[in-house]
């Protein structure tokens, strides 16, 4: 699978995952407890490590726009 189709679909799942932890954090006092634990951490997570794919991904851009000499 080409780069950019794979993050035309790691892009949005992202964006997901970042709202769902917006979204469990503003209602931590009304989820459950084990509710918001289970959707928070396992969120934060998968959003850590698609952000790390994003990142691998995208590396040439970070150097050709950040690391240049």
């Amino acid at each position: 699978m080409k780069k950019n189709n794979i993050l035309k679909i790691l892009n949005p799942v992202i964006a997901l995952l970042l709202l769902s932890q917006i979204c469990t954090a503003l209602l931590n006092d009304v989820l459950g407890e084990e509710v918001f634990e289970a959707i928070h951490e396992t969120g934060g997570f998968l959003l850590a490590v698609g952000g790390v794919l994003h990142l691998a991904l995208n590396w040439n851009w970070v150097k050709a726009n950040y690391l240049k000499k």
